[in-house]
C-alpha cells in the first residue's frame, strides 16, 4: 500500500513540476467561478483501495481545499491539494464504488461518467489454536481446540458480541470458549473433562455436545445440544439455564432481533421450532445452520439440498436465493452458483451472507467462505478456494479445511470456525 501511495504522490510532483497540478494557492487561475459549471473530466487511476491517491482533472475547480467537497460512490473523501484544474484526493477505508462527484462550494456537483473501482483486501489470520486437537488455554496459538477428534463429529457454533468476544462451542471439549478482543481464550461455560447434563455457573454447568450459539440484544449466549436435546440461555456471566427441550436433536439456534424469541433446527425432524413450542418450518432436508437478519427474515443453509434460502418474517414463505441444488462450487448470480453441502451461515448489517464452506472431515469442492449479496444474491468467494489445507494470507490464498462455522462482528470482520485446522480463523478487510 505504501508503493501505491508513493507512486502516485510522484506523479502529483511530475504534475506540479510540469504546472499542470500547480500547488494550492489563492491566485486569480484558481478562483473558482460561481457562474459557469464545474466540469469533471477524467480521473487516475481508476480502481485501487485504501490509501490509494486519485487525481481528478476537469474545470473551474478552485485552489481552496476549504472548499472542495469530494465523495466516491457518496462517500466523503480527504481532499488533499487541488486548483481550477486538478484535484488530488486519498480514499479511505471501507469505502465504495461509484461515481465521483465534486463539488465546489454551493455550487451543483459534478460527477464522472465512469466508477471507480473500489478493491478490497481481505487478510486472513489465525486469531487462536494451533492446529493441535486438544485442550488448552491461552493466547492466540497457545490455545487447543477439539474440533476434529472425532471426525465425524460436526462443528459450527460460533457467535461474537458488540465487545467483540468471540464466543466457540468446543464439543470435543464439551465446553464452550471466549476469545476476548486481544485473543486471549478461556472456558466460559462448561466442564472440559467432564460430558453430561448439568445447569450452573462456568465449570460448574455440564455440556455433552455444545453446538449452535446465537446472542441476544442483551448479550445473552444461546447454545443448543444435540446429545441432551436442551437450549440453554447463558447470561454474560457465565451462567447456563436450560429454557426448552427440543421437539427433536436441537443442532442450530437463531434469535429474532424484532422480537427476541429464540428459536432451534433439528436434522432428524427437519423443523425450525420457536423455544415456546410454536413450529414455524417442517419437512426440511437434512438443514444446516439458521440465522436472522435485522427484518426478522430466515436463512437457512441447505447442507443436503446445497440451497440457501429466504423466509419471509412473519409468513415464513420460502424462495431459493443461491444454489443449483448441484454439489459442486461456482461463484456467480445466485440461480447458478455452486454449494458443497453448505454449513454455517452468518448475516451482517446490511444483510449480505456469509456461508461455511462444510462440516466434512475430509475434502469437498468447496473449502472456503462464500459471500452472498444482499438483494442481488450474487454469489463471490470471500476467503480461501476450492483447495484444503491450512495457510493464512489474502483473499482466495488462504486454505481453510472444512470451515463449518461462521460469524462477522459490528465492524465487518468475519471468524471462522476452522474445524480440520482445530483453530478459528480471523478475515480482516480494508
Amino acid at each position: 500500500m505504501t508503493r501505491n501511495i508513493t507512486k502516485y504522490t510522484l506523479l502529483a510532483c511530475i504534475l506540479l513540476t510540469l504546472g499542470l497540478l500547480p500547488a494550492c494557492k489563492k491566485d486569480n487561475a484558481d478562483i473558482h467561478d460561481a457562474s459557469m459549471p464545474v466540469v469533471v473530466n477524467k480521473f487516475y487511476p481508476t480502481k485501487g483501495g485504501s490509501g490509494t491517491e486519485i487525481l481528478i482533472t476537469g474545470k473551474n475547480f478552485t485552489g481552496d481545499t476549504a472548499n472542495v467537497t469530494v465523495t466516491i460512490g457518496g462517500m466523503p473523501v480527504k481532499v488533499l491539494s487541488c486548483n481550477s484544474t486538478g484535484i488530488m484526493v486519498v480514499v479511505p477505508k471501507k469505502c465504495k464504488s461509484g461515481l465521483i462527484e465534486v463539488k465546489i462550494g454551493n455550487s451543483t456537483e459534478s460527477t464522472s461518467v465512469e466508477p471507480f473501482v473500489y478493491t478490497t483486501t481481505r487478510t486472513i489470520t489465525t486469531l487462536a489454536g494451533n492446529g493441535t486437537p486438544g485442550f488448552a488455554n491461552g493466547k492466540g496459538k497457545d490455545a487447543q481446540f477439539n474440533f476434529s477428534n472425532p471426525a465425524w463429529m460436526r462443528s459450527a457454533g460460533i457467535a461474537v458480541d458488540d465487545k467483540l468476544n468471540v464466543f466457540v462451542a468446543d464439543p470435543g471439549n464439551h465446553c464452550i470458549r471466549k476469545i476476548d478482543s486481544a485473543g486471549n481464550v478461556t472456558v466460559f461455560v462448561g466442564n472440559p473433562i467432564a460430558s453430561g447434563y448439568a445447569d450452573g455457573k462456568g465449570l460448574a454447568a455440564n455440556f455433552a455436545i455444545p453446538y449452535g450459539l446465537a446472542l441476544d440484544a442483551q448479550g445473552s449466549l444461546y447454545s443448543s445440544d444435540p446429545a441432551n436435546w436442551d437450549i440453554r440461555k447463558i447470561t454474560p456471566d457465565g451462567t447456563a439455564t436450560t429454557i426448552a427441550w427440543g421437539s427433536a436433536a436441537p443442532w442450530f439456534v437463531a434469535v429474532d432481533p424484532t422480537t427476541q424469541k429464540v428459536y432451534y433446527a433439528t436434522q432428524d425432524a427437519g423443523t425450525v421450532v420457536c423455544t415456546d413450542g410454536t413450529k414455524i418450518l417442517s419437512g426440511l432436508t437434512e438443514s444446516g445452520d439458521i440465522v436472522f437478519d435485522k427484518q426478522g427474515n430466515l436463512y437457512l443453509s441447505g447442507y443436503n439440498t446445497n440451497l440457501i434460502k429466504k423466509y419471509a418474517a412473519g409468513t415464513w414463505a420460502g424462495t431459493t436465493i443461491a444454489g443449483t441444488g448441484v454439489f459442486g462450487y461456482a461463484d456467480g448470480a445466485g440461480s447458478v452458483a455452486q454449494f458443497a453441502s453448505p454449513w454455517g451461515i452468518a448475516v451482517d448489517n446490511d444483510n449480505n451472507l456469509y456461508i461455511a464452506g462444510n462440516s466434512y472431515g475430509w475434502h469437498t469442492p468447496d473449502e472456503s467462505i462464500r459471500f452472498i449479496e444482499a438483494g442481488t444474491w450474487k454469489v463471490s468467494t470471500f476467503a480461501g478456494s476450492g483447495t484444503a489445507g491450512y495457510a493464512d494470507g489474502m483473499g482466495t490464498a488462504a486454505l481453510f479445511q472444512s470451515p463449518s462455522g461462521v460469524a462477522v462482528d459490528k465492524n465487518g470482520t468475519v471468524y471462522v470456525l476452522d474445524k480440520m485446522n482445530n483453530c478459528i480463523r480471523k478475515i480482516v478487510s480494508e
